[in-house]
């Protein structure tokens, strides 16, 4: 697995993982705003959400990587979203513990990730990297579970 920079030519199936989520189809002018603000905010922050690539089939199968999101710089929160056929087949851990390393090696201490309670198989990728339940919370989408990750 390859967890790269953002490229214009990524757009198309960026579109299409968006369109997963079940809340319509983006313009292609939106998702190519969409990659130009990830890389806007990565110059900003040095913090980055990362397309992950299978090495052996070259394809885009979805991202990865750090936000500041509901957290701060220095604790951010680890995110991913990965194609539907792409699930379950290990790539969301791979791909997020190469992120915890990384984030390791800045010296970072802890990370943080929010995440819907119906949201099981991504809970369990989390367990998986040793993240644990800090709290939850009621949002408009309905109820968001905090988790939290001390780093070595």
């Amino acid at each position: 697995m390859i967890l790269r920079p953002w490229a214009e030519s990524d757009a198309a199936e960026f579109r299409g993982l968006l369109a997963e989520r079940g809340t319509g189809t983006r313009t292609v002018e939106y998702v190519r705003t969409a990659i130009a603000e990830l890389l806007a905010a990565t110059e900003r922050t040095g913090i980055a959400l990362l397309p992950v690539q299978r090495r052996d089939e070259d394809d885009f199968i979805g991202y990865c990587g750090l936000i500041i999101g509901r957290t701060t710089l220095e604790e951010p929160e680890i995110a991913y979203e990965l194609f539907r056929h792409a699930h379950g087949q290990g790539y969301a851990t791979e791909a997020a513990g190469a992120v915890l390393d990384a984030a390791a090696a800045t010296g970072r201490k802890r990370l943080w990730s929010t995440v819907g309670t119906w949201n099981a198989p991504s809970l369990r990728v989390l367990q998986k990297l040793g993240f644990e339940r800090d709290r939850v919370s009621r949002e408009e989408s309905g109820e968001v579970a905090w988790l939290t990750r001390t780093l070595p």
